[in-house]
């Protein structure tokens, strides 16, 4: 590794291997603010090289006045660590959207210095708000319930009298009688969609090989709403199956193509790029176990469009929030409810320049744990 350009103690060899097993960034600072160690993670996270951290001190990298410089400065005065929690060290060196937790701890063999390590927010943050999701999920089909059961039958009356009133009235007054039966089939159309939230029975699950369902769905694409688009595959041939349905992964895929799409309808230079990847380090918990399953799968679905509005990114995937004048706001919601029932999650990274639809999923075992996790959150990492 390049640290070992970087100054250490002596016999750090075995030390150092263990801290780049470690999947956060670590660093060591000494009394005067200078860099002496940085595992891989940290060459990651702050975008230099050992040798280019080794030649600046730690406020070269966060902003001015950051909290952290004043927790570096608490454990050489205390001697004891400290942990600080969501601090953001965003800065134009190591990037926006840097919210951490932040572990500092003095060297005890050498006066001054202290270890930090940094945990990304970002991915836990995204779970908290994965249950949401499921959360909303979980309530649409309670809504959905009640929608076809008391709603459905008295609009079937409504059609059936505005029928009978069609033969019986002026001209004029039937395009009123044939506007109700528009509206009212408009209603149960629209609470047909919904009834799909309410199906509780368990899905039929099989080793799915995600790049055939990929393609399956690309085929479909390039022959209807996305015909004159590019479609860019970035895919890990050597990605283990997915225990999955593959209709319904079909239909996951087809609906975030689909969007795609829309957000890049008329660029000469709009792109979507379909990618796989083996990602390890996500980990769920499974009720009433002690099993922890890894979600190591990553199916990806990016566009170069303008992005999604800001207001409405925490609440993308909740029903009835959508950003086309004719959507429903339930195609994502249905989205997210799939990949649950899948044992997975799913989130959208958004900005300006694109947005990017990111499944985790778990990988297809012989004898495989059932779906229906509950994010562990120390194990998000």
């Amino acid at each position: 590794m390049s640290a070992d350009t970087m100054s250490k103690p002596a016999g750090a060899d075995a030390a150092q291997m263990v801290l780049n097993t470690i999947r956060h960034p670590v660093v060591m600072v000494d009394g005067e603010g200078r860099i002496t160690y940085a595992n891989a993670d940290a060459e990651d996270f702050f975008r230099s090289s050992a040798s280019i951290l080794a030649r600046n001190a730690i406020d070269h990298f966060v902003p001015f006045g950051s909290p952290l410089l004043t927790l570096i400065e608490q454990v050489r005065e205390r001697q004891s660590p400290v942990n600080e929690y969501r601090v953001d060290i965003s800065s134009p060196r190591i990037g926006s959207d840097k919210l951490v937790d932040i572990y500092v701890a003095p060297v005890a063999e050498l006066a001054g210095s202290v270890v930090i390590m940094f945990q990304e927010r970002s991915m836990a943050d995204k779970i908290d708000r994965q249950m949401t999701h499921r959360g909303a999920a979980r309530s649409v089909t309670g809504l959905a319930a009640m929608l076809a059961h008391e709603i459905k039958n008295p609009l079937s009356g409504i059609r059936g009298a505005a029928q009978l009133l069609e033969s019986a009235v002026s001209d004029e007054d039937r395009a009123l009688t044939r506007l109700i039966t528009d509206e009212t089939d408009r209603i149960v159309a629209l609470v047909d969609r919904m009834e799909v939230f309410s199906d509780e029975r368990p899905i039929d699950r099989d080793p799915v090989n995600i790049h055939v369902v990929l393609d399956h769905v690309k085929a479909i694409a390039r022959t209807g709403f996305a015909n004159r688009i590019r479609i860019v595959e970035d895919y890990d041939p050597s990605l283990p199956p997915v225990l999955g349905n593959r209709d319904q992964l079909v239909q996951v895929f087809l609906n975030l193509v689909k969007n795609a799409a829309e957000a890049i309808s008329g660029d000469p230079a709009g792109e979507i790029t379909l990618s796989t990847a083996f990602r390890p380090g996500i980990r769920l918990s499974v009720p009433g176990t002690q099993d922890r399953v890894s979600l190591p799968l990553q199916f990806c679905v990016h566009d170069n469009g303008g992005g999604v509005p800001e207001d409405i990114r925490p609440i993308l995937f909740d029903p009835f929030i959508t950003t086309k004048p004719n959507g429903s706001g339930l195609g994502l919601a249905l989205v997210a409810k799939i990949v649950g029932e899948h044992g997975g999650v799913i989130e959208c990274d958004s900005s300006p320049r694109g947005t990017t639809f990111r499944i985790l999923m778990p990988a297809w075992k012989d004898d495989p744990v059932r779906p229906g996790y509950e994010i562990d959150g120390d194990e998000t990492r």
